[in-house]
């Protein structure tokens, strides 16, 4: 499935894997792990970095646009990034762990 991508653009699509109460409820419901994502980031191209990455078998991907919140301190007000997340379901038996590669 990788062969259509280019994979310098792979590598880059996943930012970060999210780590929270509700990504670790949402892994141990569903069989899905949550990303940070590009936000130009295609559901093939989530998929297919995934199944490059970390060598497992993807169900489906689900994607949603966080809005930045805006923040002031002081008097100055700002915004945070706009973010993509995407929910990675895996097939049943495959199991993403991250305790070795989280830094």
């Amino acid at each position: 499935m990788s062969a259509k991508f280019n994979e310098n653009r792979l590598a880059q699509i996943l930012l970060a894997p999210v780590i929270s109460e509700k990504a670790t409820s949402v892994a141990e419901k569903h069989n899905q792990v949550m990303f940070k994502v590009l936000r130009d980031a295609t559901k093939p191209e989530i998929k297919a970095a995934v199944e490059l990455m970390f060598k497992v078998e993807v169900d489906a991907v689900n994607v949603v646009q966080v809005k930045g919140k805006v923040k002031r301190s002081g008097r100055t007000i700002g915004r945070r990034d706009h973010v993509k997340k995407a929910y990675v379901s895996l097939k049943a038996g495959q199991e993403l762990n991250f305790t070795g590669e989280a830094a």
